[in-house]
């Protein structure tokens, strides 16, 4: 299963607009993920996810938590997330000492997917508070109603409701046999990445098209290759910081690579024996490198990389 899809919370999508019951469930049972900027909160220590008790974060102003779901095991048990970016250091005093705000990617690899799929949707809609402070519409400051899960301006004249967006992106993976009978797919790489990182082409969903025509789009931007035959193999949730990754695989119809320098820095052919030979992101020194384990682009390198030809 991919990372971050694993979410195991009942998200109470009825109950939760309900204030009294929500009050309810600010609880001893209950557990808060605090968020800073776009980090989680960490144990220094174990360099575990700090799930902290009611009893932690009581001086807090949990009026201001975003419910995240209740424990399908033991439903007493309500978790929250809390964004902290708001407040200096002398928050963290106390039991909140041992703690520090880490980047979760840093760390997800080594987390149970259905924690660190809760840890993403703490810092996703922690972000989409942030970003979405004011009204769209007249400019007056929102607030959070519905536990979190939708913003309201409260001016009478407009009443706008703001409700978590997440935008669509497509990824793919484009294939082609070459003359040599030799099956090649398509990856490029972008300049800010470490030395040597190659990854599978994405870009967002443009209004008024289909992920198709998206994923063809993208392609034949950044690469100036066109494709066909598109289909769907996998989506992800990519809170980093408010998109969806849908994943497919393309056929090439054209090999000769055109890329513009405004989407990417490079682009390639690669064969399976070659992509056997990649090291990973972080390794040190100069050679070729897979994207991170974490990201759906890993998954489908992966995926094409063991069909049977």
């Amino acid at each position: 299963m991919l990372k971050y899809s694993a979410m195991m919370l009942n998200r109470a999508s009825a109950d939760r607009k309900d204030p009294k019951w929500l009050a309810a469930r600010i609880n001893h049972a209950s557990r808060w993920l605090l968020t800073h900027s776009d980090d989680n909160f960490f144990c220094k220590i174990s360099h575990r996810p700090l799930l902290l008790s009611h009893d932690d974060v009581a001086h807090l102003d949990l009026t201001q938590g975003i419910f995240l779901g209740l424990d399908e095991a033991k439903e007493e048990c309500a978790y929250f997330a809390l964004d902290m970016t708001h407040l200096d250091n002398s928050a963290l005093s106390g039991a909140l000492a041992a703690g520090e705000f880490i980047d979760l990617r840093k760390a997800a690899l080594v987390l149970e997917n259905p924690l660190a799929s809760m840890l993403a949707l703490a810092r996703g809609l922690s972000f989409w508070h942030r970003s979405h402070r004011f009204c769209g519409r007249c400019g007056t400051e929102n607030i959070a109603i519905e536990a979190g899960h939708a913003r309201a301006c409260p001016n009478g004249d407009c009443g706008h409701l703001t409700f978590p967006r997440t935008d669509p992106a497509v990824i793919m993976l484009v294939q082609r046999r070459f003359a040599d009978g030799v099956e090649r797919c398509l990856l490029g790489r972008q300049a800010i990445w470490p030395e040597g990182v190659f990854s599978t082409l994405a870009g967002f969903v443009d209004p008024g098209e289909t992920l198709e025509q998206a994923v063809g789009r993208e392609v034949l931007e950044e690469a100036g290759i066109s494709v066909t035959h598109v289909r769907y193999i996998a989506s992800q949730p990519w809170p980093f910081p408010a998109s969806i990754m849908l994943g497919f695989i393309a056929d090439a119809t054209t090999e000769s690579i055109r890329i513009d320098k405004d989407e990417i820095d490079e682009a390639r052919w690669f064969s399976r024996a070659e992509l056997a030979e990649f090291g990973e992101w972080g390794d040190e020194g100069p050679g070729l490198k897979l994207t991170r384990h974490d990201s759906i682009s890993r998954y489908l390198i992966e995926y094409w990389r063991d069909l049977k030809c």
